[in-house]
């Protein structure tokens, strides 16, 4: 795996507009799906019962929760690009976010991201970047949109 390593805003800054580089795959589980509607209540019959998904459902498998895909954002970031010399980081917003493609059980999925635009917010660094989350095999990713997230680094 190649991860890019940045330290400070300076650094950073000399990646705008380019892609960033894409993380490995990660396997969605049943076990992960399972887990995921138990930590929001969300019980859906198509994300949990794998024998009503193969009659009922046009994917013939049960598929992740769309919003488990976007959780895996922050970890999947990270399998790209190594941010150090941090205070904090935050999740800051997500813009024209589009579900493309239902994931289904086991599939594999990783994410390819392109920083868009960093800005110095009184020493804040907010940075926007493109998102998509590609399905081995796929031709449509599982979503595209724009994540922002805020680096307080050290000085």
């Amino acid at each position: 795996m190649n991860q890019l390593t940045i330290g400070s805003y300076e650094e950073f800054q000399k990646y705008e507009g380019a892609d960033l580089g894409v993380s490995p795959y990660h396997t969605i589980t049943q076990e992960q799906i399972t887990k995921f509607a138990e930590a929001t209540l969300d019980y859906q019959w198509i994300h949990l019962d794998a024998e009503r998904a193969r009659t009922d459902s046009p994917f013939g498998k049960t598929i992740a929760h769309g919003y488990l895909t976007v959780s895996l954002l922050p970890y999947l970031w990270d399998q790209i690009v190594i941010i150090q010399n941090l205070k904090m980081q935050v999740n800051y917003e997500i813009e024209n976010l589009r579900f493309n493609q239902a994931v289904v059980v086991n599939s594999q999925v990783r994410l390819r991201a392109k920083l868009l635009s960093l800005k110095n917010l009184r020493g804040i660094a907010k940075a926007q970047i493109e998102v998509t989350l590609e399905i081995k095999d796929s031709p449509k990713p599982a979503y595209s949109g724009i994540i922002t997230f805020l680096y307080h680094f050290n000085k």
